[in-house]
């Protein structure tokens, strides 16, 4: 039997999953009442609005049966976008950003957990609306496909092609047999830590709308901070090196995570990916501070450790906070950070980029080439750890790597095509493509995205989405395959 898609059950499921995000709205509706910031009118438009229009399609679009896996892909792309769309109306309506364009911008930044912002100064915001952006990080990072997934089955609707479509990495690593009980794990995992750290930034002294703004942004791996100089801001040691061992547990598989919460302590030492992911990022690190010091950027061994440590963390998570302007790094340090830019995190975590473990089997896959030119017949599989990766996985890595680099280049020619430089273009497209936030060029550390002319801000909040759902995801939309019968 030939399979279709099931429109009316993929609105249904996208009325619920926009009414659930209006909901969501009455916290910062809350904070707005609490310090009277002036935009609580905008967020209850926002509220109705979205609540109003997600009621409307969950009620009058009934679903009929289980998704099938193009149901799968539909439902995550344009969930994904509607998710923006709708987050946008608080910026919008409060007036706090007045152009549909900047509010989708920052939107979309937040839902796929990048961090590029178009505002110019970020302190002047109502607190509500700082909670919001940080918040959409926090919604986006594992997922709002994976959130609803816990409800999912109350609605009848079977939920393994959204995970497969929505989770992070070349393979989706369920925890139990009922994809459910595997998101509520996820999801109770994610909420532990995040209120962890916002217990431990609340014992440096970070008052409590900071300390729950930058956990979100933390655990998210997305990287909007309630200051214009970033965590640089509060110019503490403390806040600093809390902020990266967090940074570094969200660039980690989450299944490790809960693997350690139920008593396996080793766990992390097993995984391959783990183990490469702690080296890439221990030896960026190493080699960006004694590069700082020998080039004169930093006299201090402590400081300079301390800020290598930070960015290698920040930009290697594609979390993109900063302490410190890396453009006036030395160059090693610079391209440096740009290779981590394109790595990220692990598979299974809240990072973007390529992933680890596709890196791995990239450069594996590899040296298998050069070894059959030498001996032609023989077999070799290609082992992650003890794990033999099937050769369709690896195609598909080989794939997607391919298809990522191509995109780069792609987003890079048309950014200059609109008057960028080069060190800008490409910085930007790195940066919006791997969800990191910062680039190089006029969207440095200490830049933003607001000068940029709104067809290159709807081509990289577009850019976002891709990245932040792996391509395949969002392109396969656009095949005729998936419409054809």
């Amino acid at each position: 039997m030939t399979q279709t898609i099931n429109l009316r059950s993929v609105l249904h499921v996208l009325g619920f999953m926009i009414f659930i995000l209006g909901l969501m709205m009455v916290i910062p509706l809350g904070i707005s009442l609490y310090y009277q910031d002036g935009s609580s009118a905008g967020i209850l438009f926002s509220i109705l609005v979205t609540a109003a229009c997600g009621s409307l399609l969950f009620l009058f679009f009934k679903h009929q049966k289980d998704l099938g896996i193009r149901d799968g892909f539909l439902i995550v792309g344009m969930g994904w976008f509607l998710m923006a769309l709708f987050g946008a109306l608080p910026f919008l309506f409060s007036g706090a950003i007045p152009s549909f364009t900047d509010a989708f911008f920052e939107s979309m930044s937040g839902f796929t957990t990048t961090g590029a912002t178009i505002l110019t100064d970020i302190e002047k915001m109502p607190p509500a609306l700082l909670f919001w952006r940080a918040f959409t990080h926090w919604i986006g990072g594992m997922g709002i496909i994976v959130l609803s997934l816990a409800i999912l089955p109350l609605l009848g609707v079977g939920g393994m092609q959204l995970y497969k479509a929505e989770v992070p990495g070349p393979t989706a690593d369920k925890l139990t047999p009922r994809i459910a009980e595997t998101a509520r794990i996820l999801w109770l995992v994610y909420v532990g830590i995040t209120f962890l750290e916002v217990l431990f930034l609340l014992l440096g002294g970070m008052s409590l709308l900071d300390a729950f703004c930058h956990a979100f942004a933390t655990m998210a791996t997305g990287g909007f901070s309630t200051r214009n100089a970033s965590i640089g801001a509060f110019n503490s040691a403390y806040f600093d090196y809390v902020i990266t061992f967090f940074m570094f547990a969200a660039g980690v598989n989450f299944a490790l995570h809960y693997k350690f919460i139920i008593r396996k302590f080793d766990a992390y030492w097993k995984n391959f990916e783990f183990k490469t992911y702690l080296g890439i990022v221990l030896i960026a690190a190493a080699v960006i501070t004694i590069s700082n010091l020998l080039g004169g950027v930093y006299n201090n061994f402590f400081v300079s450790v301390k800020h290598g440590l930070f960015q290698s963390v920040s930009i290697g998570t594609t979390t993109g906070f900063g302490t410190a302007d890396y453009e006036t790094w030395t160059s090693l340090a610079q391209i440096l950070l740009f290779m981590l830019m394109f790595i990220g995190g692990s598979a299974g975590s809240t990072g973007g980029g390529m992933k680890v473990l596709r890196l791995i089997i990239v450069v594996k896959y590899t040296f298998i080439q050069l070894k059959k030119l030498i001996h032609p017949s023989a077999v070799i599989p290609l082992r992650v750890g003890n794990r033999v990766i099937p050769k369709e996985v690896t195609l598909s890595v080989i794939g997607f790597f391919l298809l990522y680099v191509f995109l780069f280049v792609i987003i890079s020619i048309v950014m200059s095509l609109m008057g960028m430089d080069l060190l800008t273009a490409a910085g930007a497209s790195a940066s919006c493509l791997g969800n990191i936030g910062p680039g190089l060029g006029n969207v440095g550390p200490t830049d933003n995205y607001a000068w940029m002319p709104a067809l290159a801000k709807w081509i990289l909040a577009l850019t976002m989405m891709v990245g932040r759902l792996e391509i395949y995801t969002v392109l396969v939309i656009f095949t005729k395959g998936l419409w054809s019968k």
